[in-house]
């Protein structure tokens, strides 16, 4: 909750604030940082002033592909130890300038995006892996977020380039890992969007090198590091869905299935770096007393929730006192802290706690009866959520969804088992 002053709210007026001198300035860093309004930038940087960076590694087909929508840009190729040293096509096909670095010994798409960002001369660079395909106006719409001059990094939406060859492109097309929603954002570790991928993104040059690039001892998960490393350096990040760009999703079950897990082994080593940042589960305790209450299936237990509701209740109404009807607000606030409470644990319990959630379910009926109900409930959630049109219907997504969330969590167990560490699998609570 924000409390604007007289003059602040003045400035708002219909809802839109125009920056035009220090004090509208400073108003619209509040209310940008507090997540509580979304900029419309005026001036765009020129497109001259981008590199493109693609890390390859025998892809040269999705090279060419790449570079046919690239049209006009400056690219630079670094060539991570591909079996057959890559060449690009003539630059009468392509239309772009094309650089090929190389690398002789595989060194991780890291090291590669960090050879590229130290031979770029530009302002800014787009990071783009070699098995996507940008669509048109996706530099346009970024680059508008740099007349910021806090702005660090922004990145596109990630849409499927494959969206109905099989059951897998089906489900990857309405909940793929890399696909983080229709709605912009800023990007905060523990907001809406805590991260974004590092398929593609542009970034301000300068800012990347005082960070020191991608961690190159990071084989999963660096884009996430960046990104937390970034905002802890007092950078802004922005997430724009606006601009867009295709992903040539893996649809094979096998390699689909392997790639999910590989995504949960990135949470042990980015635990170790970023302290209480990578908790799977961010819960009040009074959302967790309330649920465990209910979950009892007595009448002493769907009481004894109720006034755990209640007295939250009484806690939040403190916050809104100075509002009109205080109480209906703090209620409208705790029901929907407690229902979005409620999907966390249900998600928690079949994506990162699964193996606990099995054991409970081998041993007690109750428990077991609660589970199957949450699963099916929180997956029919879930593709409410997510559906897109062409998407799976509503059966096949829970049971892909549970698959998936059963993935992650194998890998987010074996990761934490390697790094002999329970960091990234301890929850918080919040007050």
């Amino acid at each position: 909750m924000l409390k604007l002053a007289p003059a602040a709210a003045e400035m708002i007026g219909d809802g839109f604030l125009e920056v035009t001198d220090p004090k509208t300035a400073v108003v619209a860093r509040r209310l940008l940082d507090s997540g509580v309004a979304n900029p419309r930038p005026k001036l765009l940087p020129s497109t001259d002033d981008v590199t493109v960076i693609v890390p390859l590694r025998n892809n040269a087909e999705g090279m060419t592909r790449l570079l046919a929508a690239l049209r006009g840009h400056s690219v630079i190729v670094i060539d991570d130890g591909s079996d057959i040293p890559y060449a690009p096509p003539p630059c009468a096909e392509s239309r772009c300038k094309v650089t090929v670095l190389r690398h002789e010994v595989p060194r991780g798409p890291a090291a590669a995006r960090n050879t590229g960002l130290r031979a770029a001369t530009t302002e800014f660079v787009a990071f783009l892996d070699s098995d996507v395909v940008p669509k048109a106006g996706w530099l346009e719409v970024m680059l508008g977020h740099f007349s910021d001059p806090s702005v660090a990094l922004v990145a596109p939406r990630i849409v499927a380039l494959d969206a109905e060859s099989n059951q897998v492109a089906r489900y990857e097309h309405s909940r793929s890992s890399l696909d983080l929603g229709r709605r912009e954002a800023a990007v905060h570790a523990r907001g809406t969007v805590s991260y974004v991928p590092s398929a593609a993104m542009l970034v301000r040059r300068s800012a990347l090198l005082d960070e020191g690039g991608f961690d190159e001892t990071m084989e999963v998960a660096e884009d996430v590091d960046l990104c937390w490393r970034l905002e802890q350096s007092g950078w802004r990040l922005r997430y724009e869905p606006a601009a867009r760009v295709a992903h040539d999703h893996r649809v094979s079950f096998g390699k689909w299935f392997g790639r999910k897990m590989f995504y949960g082994t990135g949470a042990a080593p980015l635990a170790a770096r970023h302290p209480g940042q990578v908790a799977p589960l961010s819960i009040s305790p009074w959302t967790v007393a309330a649920a465990v209450l209910l979950a009892t299936l007595s009448r002493l237990g769907l009481l004894g929730s109720m006034v755990t509701v209640a007295i939250a209740v009484l806690r939040m109404r403190r916050v809104f006192a100075e509002l009109d009807q205080p109480t209906r607000v703090a209620a409208i606030y705790v029901a929907r802290g407690f229902a979005a409470g409620l999907w966390q644990l249900a998600s928690a319990m079949f994506r990162h706690y699964w193996p606990i959630t099995l054991l409970a379910i081998i041993f007690s009926q109750r428990i077991r009866k609660i589970a199957i109900a949450m699963a099916l409930a929180e997956g029919a959630a879930d593709w409410v959520k997510h559906r897109e049109a062409g998407g799976l219907d509503p059966v096949r997504y829970v049971a892909f969804k549970r698959l998936d969330d059963a993935a992650y969590g194998a890998g987010l167990w074996q990761g934490a088992l390697r790094a002999r560490s329970v960091e990234a699998l301890k929850p918080t609570f919040s007050s």
